[in-house]
């Protein structure tokens, strides 16, 4: 719970807007019972058997990755991904070369797939 804290510590500063924690499915009713309390918006996405992934900050935030719906941020779409990479205050350079490195492996699987 360290580790939620802290991230709302942050999140309370203006540090970030959206902030993604992972942690034990088994943790899910006392973070929510910690974000809930806070009052931040939150989404709940599980991760396999025992994880999950915590999505909370601004509700405007947190209603963009809603909105995608994607189980697995491995199924996000290289747009998709540098959106949410932006939104959780990512350097924005290293989003870019993602993004084209992303893109880069669409096209060449595209094109083997062809």
């Amino acid at each position: 719970m360290s580790h939620l804290n802290h991230h709302l510590y942050e999140y309370k500063r203006g540090v970030r807007g959206l902030i993604l924690h992972t942690t034990r499915w088994s943790d899910r009713a006392g973070v929510e019972q910690r974000l809930k309390r806070a009052e931040v918006a939150y989404y709940l996405v599980r991760v396999g058997e025992d994880k999950m992934n915590v999505f909370f900050g601004h509700q405007s935030c947190v209603d963009v990755v809603r909105k995608i719906g994607k189980e697995r941020l491995g199924q996000y779409t290289p747009e998709e991904d540098f959106l949410l990479g932006t939104m959780l205050g990512y350097d924005m350079v290293k989003q870019c070369e993602r993004y084209l490195s992303l893109k880069e492996k669409q096209k060449t699987s595209a094109g083997e797939a062809a």
